[in-house]
């Protein structure tokens, strides 16, 4: 009863409008703004993080172990 009900007072509303003009409006803005604004901080956030890692990657040990020796350079024992 209810969906009926609405249907019946939103559809003379909804002829009133252009309907070759069709725009966001205010809502559409608001929720667009919110989305950046949520999307910069979560940026800022991210770079907070990132910048507290402290992360030096460990030598291959294989890597080391197969080195070719440069001509020239001794090992020192």
């Amino acid at each position: 009863m209810y969906a009926t009900q609405a249907l019946t007072d939103l559809v003379p509303l909804a002829e009133e409008l252009d309907k070759n003009k069709v725009t966001p409006g205010v809502l559409g803005f608001i929720v667009f703004a919110a989305l950046a604004v949520g999307v910069w901080l979560l940026m800022k956030s991210m770079n907070r993080h990132m910048g507290k890692v402290d992360f030096e990657e460990a030598p291959d040990p294989d890597a080391v172990a197969e080195a070719p020796v440069a001509a020239g350079s001794a090992k020192r024992r």
